[in-house]
């Protein structure tokens, strides 16, 4: 029976992705996980470490966060900032079990628990955050959520010929993080296994519990089938080579293939005969009312396929690679496809078989209530576990009140053909409003150790053009913020607005700075000798560069960066303390020479730069 009393206990949950939109696998089971607990009787203080939103940003995304929907749903929600830049890459042969678990991250949990000593539980999402559990005092339970395993993580990328882009390490990494915990959840039971001979910790199997949406009812013929999914590497490395598959012999009669979710926006160009992208819905019966069928044709990954146990819950009879359905204990061989190809066949075998179709579906939906059965009996036992250990515990510490009720509050300021509304609240998720205009900038809160640092609260920037606006932009003053796509590399506002912004937040607070020579300039083209930091130098790093000086400010177009055997300059500084080596460059850029002293600022996705051009550095 779940805990009953006047004040619920509570559990701390951190996590490095939001609760909401649940828009990902890893979001869902984080969801399922929160769902499990509140039904247990807890009540959930939840802790979104940003590095989600860091992450998109870098790619020039705006990130799909919604705070006021995460603090809609649980009892105290905080954010804590992501100021360590995550190292997608390594050098090593793994990353170190703690690389992605930076100081601001044990800090807030240091914080927490001092200020709310009543909670008896942390459960920390992956086990690259359980550095983090090091700093929960004595007598509060301590569990990971592992999601996957990662030791050897990064070699299911070979078929592909790939580099992973997320975390991955060693077997030894792997243990030392778990042993940091009192309970190790597992989402399915291979991987249970797996950690139980890693680690003396307790482990128990958790599989997220999909609660039944439609029953099951098989379809007379296959019109189109459907995969639903997010845009990582083992859903598109999957997906491509079902695509590929699936067009091979296509004919109008055979099915037609509908993909949905935000992996769309990473699938421009495989549109055509048999296959068609729906982009991101909002709502799962939106896509699952289209699809007679539900296709898992994975050929890489670990934990357990979130898109199989939605697409079960709606009914959906489903066709998988036994990667696919790892975790369901698949028995149907349509359940445990070798590959792709083998996928299209049993597709092909069924789409025009009324009969073979319902066997599927039954079959389907035995898996289905076996899955169930396993997961509420988990659920279970994890609810069990954690009422044995709150009853133990002499005393709790009375709820303080957060700031739920806080309304939004907005001030305008007018100059320079521009509208610049800060709007203070925890909405998040819009990249726009329709009167505010763009999301141009969210302030980030100082220091650490307070409540008025994690609240999801924020000062957030957004702008319209506006020609009326008569006299000079504003001085913004020296702003600590991340600066969003929108207008950094998507360029939604007209030349002249975004030259006024450039203005406004020249004093903004930079990442690194560095001074510059002007070494060529013919034309409108103009050679910079500078520093920049080793990750913009390689690759393709879509930038926004503003020539500020006392004359005003001018946008300049950066055309090639070539890095210099031979360092010119000498004075850098990398204000977070954690950028990688400054290396010689040349910036080849089409723009006006400044005529005296300026400095250019430096813009990338969720970075700034600020290179100051001394007078003697200019030609003349």
């Amino acid at each position: 029976m779940p805990l009953e009393s006047a004040e619920r206990p509570a559990i701390l949950v951190l996590a490095p992705m939001p609760a909401a939109p649940v828009s990902a696998g890893n979001r869902r089971r984080l969801a399922a996980t929160c769902e499990a607990l509140t039904r247990g009787g807890f009540a959930i203080d939840l802790a979104y470490y940003a590095h989600e939103d860091q992450i998109y940003r870098r790619f020039g995304q705006h990130p799909p966060t919604d705070l006021l929907g995460m603090e809609a749903a649980f009892r105290n929600v905080f954010l804590i900032e992501a100021r360590t830049v995550i190292p997608l890459k390594t050098r090593s042969k793994a990353f170190g079990i703690d690389e992605w678990c930076p100081d601001e991250v044990g800090d807030f949990v240091a914080w927490y628990f001092s200020a709310y000593p009543g909670t008896g539980a942390a459960l920390v999402n992956y086990v690259f955050l359980s550095r983090a559990l090091e700093r929960v005092p004595p007598g509060v339970l301590k569990l990971i959520d592992t999601h996957d395993r990662f030791a050897g993580r990064q070699n299911q990328y070979r078929p592909f010929r790939a580099e992973p882009n997320f975390f991955y390490t060693d077997a030894a990494g792997e243990a030392a993080g778990l042993t940091r915990a009192d309970i190790v959840l597992a989402i399915q039971a291979a991987e249970a296994d797996y950690f139980a001979n890693l680690t003396d910790r307790r482990v128990l199997l958790l599989p997220p519990h999909f609660p039944a949406q439609k029953p099951f009812a098989g379809p007379e013929r296959v019109v189109r089938i459907g995969f639903l999914g997010h845009g990582n590497d083992p859903n598109l490395f999957s997906i491509g080579r079902f695509i590929r598959a699936w067009r091979d012999g296509w004919t109008p009669d055979n099915p037609e293939l509908v993909i949905a979710g935000e992996i769309c926006r990473s699938l421009s160009g495989v549109e055509g005969p048999g296959v068609r992208l729906l982009g991101y819905l909002d709502r799962l019966e939106d896509f699952y009312a289209q699809a007679d069928l539900v296709v898992a044709p994975m050929l890489m990954g670990s934990g357990l396929k979130m898109k199989v146990g939605e697409a079960l819950s709606f009914g959906r009879p489903v066709i998988g690679t036994e990667i696919g359905l790892e975790g369901f204990a698949p028995v149907e061989p349509a359940h445990r496809c070798r590959d792709a190809e083998a996928v299209k066949q049993a597709v092909l075998a069924v789409a025009e078989n009324a009969e073979a179709l319902t066997r599927l579906t039954r079959a389907s939906e035995r898996l289905f209530t076996r899955y169930a059965e396993t997961a509420l009996a988990a659920e279970a036992q994890l609810i069990a576990l954690l009422e044995a250990h709150e009853r133990e515990r002499t005393s709790r510490s009375p709820r303080p009140r957060g700031e739920r009720d806080a309304q939004p509050d907005s001030t305008s300021i007018v100059g320079g053909g521009l509208v610049l509304t800060c709007e203070t609240s925890a909405r998040s998720l819009p990249a726009a409003d329709p009167d505010l205009g763009v999301l141009v900038a969210t302030e980030r809160r100082p220091g650490h150790g307070t409540a008025a640092v994690y609240t999801p609260l924020r000062h957030r920037w957004f702008t319209r053009a506006e020609a009326s606006a008569a006299g000079d932009p504003p001085d913004l003053g020296a702003l600590d913020v991340a600066l969003s796509p929108e207008w950094v590399r998507d360029r939604t506002l007209p030349p002249a607005a975004r030259t006024a912004l450039a203005r406004a937040f020249a004093r903004m607070q930079a990442d690194w700075e560095t001074e510059g020579r002007i070494v060529g300039c013919a034309g409108d083209r103009l050679e910079i000798a500078t520093l920049l930091p080793g990750v913009l130098v390689g690759g393709t790093h879509p930038a926004a560069i503003f020539l500020i000086t006392g004359e005003g400010a001018s946008e300049l177009r950066l055309e090639r960066v070539t890095p210099l055997h031979r360092r010119e300059i000498h004075a850098y500084a990398d204000r977070t303390g954690r950028l990688p080596a400054p290396l010689p460059v040349s910036l080849s850029l089409r723009g006006t020479a400044p005529a005296g002293e300026g400095c250019l600022l430096f813009l990338t996705d969720d970075g700034i730069g600020r290179i100051t051009l001394p007078e003697e550095a200019c030609l003349s």
